[in-house]
């Protein structure tokens, strides 16, 4: 009696509330030591889980990939080396690695020019070329809204990424009426042009967007930022990053000495009729468990939708984008997991057409907790009131520490997904997808947050 009691507190608590009340819900809490349901609300309902998605991305790669796997990008070149010189080609084969440059790092360039070196190439008969072509060339998600298209949480995808696809515009505000200049972007790319019309206007924040499609090189600045404000950054996507990096590539080369007759380049359509190549060296990207670590912990939509591409390829190539949801939903329907009624549509969840239940997410993450590869899963994801995008949930609570899990936040929408270790050894897992709330969605965190503690008291 007192267990129902304090399950129809928990439920009432959501339902009621002003903020959550009139909310698209779905929730499913239960214990997995003893399979008791502690709480349950709509479990079977479809609700769009913002980067919740990220779960069975992560998970479906882990599971079919395993915690070692290394993407691979591939030097190789066409033609043959005599004397020093390359009569053809050189490429650069992209796997999928959304690692390459990330944060600026490019050291790895440098060990590029020196196995080039090594294989006895001094100058090249040809030219530098970005291989693009594992993918198709539907590199931004359809299904993604069309105001995200150009901004940096939302780049398009290649099978060679480059500098986290995004990078830093810098623009310089004057008198209040006039348009923000472009100084200059971080890293350069050559050829951008800027229709321009960031305003200078009375405000303190910056309202500044930018707008575009991947491969082209014309970019829409639109909005407001404050005025005599001087120079400051706006983060827009890079246009190919690709054709970036093989440029970045024949610099160090030139650096080097090494001479490159044509500008590099880059292919985006798969032909099996290219001439064969002989491959030179391979770069192999950071373990799959770090790579997955990045992208629960800190929500990172390229490496989400990186490896929801790489999935597709495992059906056919090029890999598509229809590829790669057909391959995650069939798996998770193999694995058990009721995803019969739900939509994917991307692997990131910035589609807002995708639509999960909260009992998918708590079988998920079931089926997880007993997979061989645990531990780097459970690593992967942030810890409340410490880590990531939990570090501002339940901090000097209870709860604190206990909560392993991954949010998704969204406009009017705050979702978590995870594992609660209780004080008695039990663990729990537990998905909440609050929808079409109104206020913010950190007031929506405060509601859960207070429910998540007032079902941790009644069953601690």
């Amino acid at each position: 009696m007192h267990l129902l009691s304090a399950i129809i507190l928990s439920v009432n608590f959501l339902t009621t509330h002003p903020i959550t009340g009139q909310a698209n819900m779905s929730v499913f809490v239960q214990n997995m030591t003893t399979g008791e349901v502690i709480d349950s609300y709509r479990e079977n309902y479809v609700v769009p889980p913002a980067s919740v998605m990220k779960l069975l991305t992560t998970a479906a790669a882990l599971e079919t990939m395993g915690p070692g796997f290394r993407f691979p990008t591939i030097i190789e070149y066409t033609g043959t080396i005599e004397n020093g010189t390359l009569h053809g080609d050189l490429y650069v084969r992209g796997g999928c690695d959304p690692s390459l440059g990330w944060k600026g790092r490019t050291a790895f360039l440098d060990q590029w020019v020196k196995a080039i070196q090594k294989a006895g190439i001094q100058r090249i008969d040809g030219g530098v070329i970005a291989d693009m072509t594992m993918l198709d060339g539907e590199a931004q998600n359809p299904n993604w809204l069309c105001e995200d298209a150009g901004n940096y949480y939302a780049p398009g995808i290649f099978s060679l990424n480059y500098f986290g696809n995004t990078m830093n515009i810098v623009l310089k505000s004057g008198e209040v009426g006039s348009t923000a200049s472009v100084v200059k972007t971080e890293p350069e790319v050559r050829g951008l042009q800027w229709i321009n019309h960031v305003r200078c206007e009375k405000i303190t924040y910056d309202g500044a967007f930018v707008s575009g499609l991947p491969y082209s090189n014309e970019r829409y600045l639109t909005g407001a930022v404050p005025s005599n404000l001087g120079t400051f950054g706006i983060k827009g996507d890079l246009p190919n990053p690709g054709l970036l990096l093989v440029q970045h590539l024949q610099a160090r080369l030139a650096a080097a000495g090494i001479t490159v007759k044509r500008e590099a380049t880059y292919i985006a359509d798969y032909n099996p009729l290219t001439p064969p190549r002989t491959e030179l060296y391979t770069h192999y990207s950071e373990p799959l468990s770090e790579i997955i670590k990045e992208t629960n912990i800190n929500s990172n939509n390229l490496y989400a939708e990186s490896l929801f591409r790489y999935l597709g390829t495992r059906y056919t190539l090029p890999g598509t984008i229809h590829n790669s949801q057909d391959l995650l939903r069939d798996y998770w329907r193999r694995r058990g997991v009721s995803v019969q009624n739900a939509i994917i549509k991307d692997g990131c969840g910035l589609a807002p057409q995708d639509a999960v239940s909260a009992k998918a997410f708590v079988q998920l993450l079931s089926i997880m907790s007993k997979s061989p590869n645990k531990e780097a899963w459970i690593a992967s994801l942030p810890i409340s009131g410490k880590t990531g995008t939990l570090k501002s949930l339940c901090p000097d609570t209870p709860l604190e520490g206990r909560i392993h899990a991954k949010s998704g936040t969204i406009a009017g929408t705050k979702n978590f997904a995870g594992y609660i270790n209780m004080p008695n050894g039990d663990t729990w897992v537990f998905a909440i997808l609050i929808n079409s709330a109104p206020g913010k969605a950190r007031n929506i965190q405060t509601v859960i947050q207070q429910y998540l503690l007032d079902v941790y008291k009644h069953h601690q």
